[in-house]
């Protein structure tokens, strides 16, 4: 999860219709990234042959503070792309 430390670049400079839907892009990527980390926590979570892999036991509330990051970083990625979604739409509008 390299790409993740990346995060959406903000306040954009720009507002021409080109530069805001290549933000977008990089936006949704951004929260493509964040997925990714949920999906691997939640196969964490629900291991279903524990003999195929390292055994691993964070205690519950390990599991609660990662959850709660990743969600919080995930928000906070969903709100950049739809203020960059916001303002495509608004350039378009113009």
């Amino acid at each position: 999860m390299a790409k993740s430390a990346r995060a959406p670049s903000r306040p954009l400079l720009q507002h021409d219709p080109e530069s805001l839907a290549l933000q977008a892009g990089d936006d949704i990527a951004s929260i493509r990234d964040v997925h990714c980390a949920y999906a691997c926590l939640e196969k964490l979570i629900v291991a279903r042959h524990v003999s195929d892999c390292e055994e691993v036991y964070p205690t519950r509330s390990e599991l609660g503070a990662l959850v709660r990051l990743v969600n919080e970083d995930l928000l906070r990625r969903i709100e950049a792309a739809e203020g960059t979604i916001g303002m495509l739409r608004e350039s378009c509008a113009a």
